[in-house]
């Protein structure tokens, strides 16, 4: 984006980098891991997706994070596909495949499993209620999820609003998980916006707006938080891990910037704070989002002029290919991040 939208989609930053050396990016340590030896971490979303015919690929992808050295690994959102039921069973169904992992795995929420709920082949169902059923039933305990857990700090006490938004520190890295999912982050800044795919009345839409209102600022109250956190702590690295991409690769022209426009309009007061927080933060920050399905890794933040080289984004894999993404610390390694694709083969 622009210099004065404080954020934009950086086109080239990459190019002229290997993968590795764009992948490779630095912070400091907790109990759990000894900063000296370094350790590695999984990311994996938007999956899986039944009418894509996921369900039969999905065992190896299980098998392959369970097999790996991992400490633990991430889940950034979109349990289910965008056309489908928002049923109950939605939710148990993934707490049981969550639940398979071997090791921690902590769940972060995605649009297909609230924010969408509205849309008639959806089941027309009110995503403010879907909402309140994920903080009862996919954060049962204060603990992550997985067959061995990690102490988790949350936002919001268990059942209520904001407990789905986490953090922990794992070695040089402090870890944090926002409720910033797709569909603008659940903002409707257009009539159009209200209606499309959907029964949804004006007063609906409201009550949306206000929730999108009421949860920005504690989304960005929690990333404050984190920082503060991480700088006490003199953390290496961050880790920020959200389902919606924020505008990052949405085009413009010289004459429009479409990165000013209402479809992505709920990100910007919150990828504001980001880039303001990365600026004072003298480690490295990597920002994890699904949500587009296209494993990919940058730097499009802009401060205004140069890339925010501290700032690396890393989209995740999603339907209908389903793989993950291990990122090892090196706290030896000035960028501290390096980052991998795991392709996972698939019979089926």
């Amino acid at each position: 984006m622009k210099s004065s939208s404080v954020y934009r989609a950086a086109t080239g930053a990459c190019l002229a980098l290997t993968l590795t050396a764009c992948a490779n990016i630095g912070g400091q340590g907790t109990e759990h891991a000894p900063a000296a030896s370094g350790y590695s971490f999984g990311l994996w979303g938007d999956m899986p997706y039944k009418k894509a015919g996921d369900q039969p690929k999905l065992p190896a992808v299980l098998q392959s994070i369970n097999a790996s050295d991992i400490a633990f690994s991430l889940y950034d959102g979109d349990i289910k596909d965008g056309s489908s039921q928002c049923t109950n069973d939605i939710y148990t169904d993934a707490l049981t495949m969550l639940n398979t992992m071997k090791k921690p795995v902590v769940y972060v929420p995605g649009d297909n499993e609230w924010t969408d709920c509205h849309r008639t082949n959806n089941g027309n169902m009110d995503p403010l209620e879907r909402l309140a059923h994920i903080r009862k039933v996919m954060f049962p305990s204060t603990r992550s999820l997985g067959q061995t857990t990690l102490p988790l700090e949350h936002q919001g006490k268990p059942g209520e609003a904001y407990v789905e938004n986490t953090r922990f520190s794992y070695g040089p890295v402090m870890f944090a998980g926002f409720n910033v999912p797709g569909s603008n982050n659940n903002h409707i800044a257009t009539p159009k916006q209200c209606t499309d795919k959907s029964k949804r009345t004006p007063a609906d839409c409201d009550k949306a707006v206000a929730e999108f209102q009421a949860r920005d600022t504690a989304n960005i109250t929690w990333l404050k938080d984190t920082f503060a956190k991480a700088r006490d702590s003199q953390a290496k690295g961050v880790v920020l891990v959200v389902q919606g991409e924020p505008g990052f690769d949405v085009p413009e022209t010289e004459e429009v910037d479409e990165s000013l426009a209402p479809e992505v309009s709920g990100y910007r007061a919150f990828m504001t704070a980001v880039t303001q927080e990365t600026e004072r933060f003298n480690g490295q920050v990597l920002f994890v989002h699904g949500d587009m399905h296209v494993f990919m890794v940058d730097k499009p933040l802009y401060r205004p002029l140069n890339p925010l080289l501290n700032f690396t984004r890393l989209g995740t894999f999603g339907s209908p290919s389903l793989h993950w993404v291990k990122v090892t610390v090196n706290p030896a390694n000035p960028n501290l991040f390096q980052i991998d694709p795991v392709v996972v083969k698939h019979t089926n």
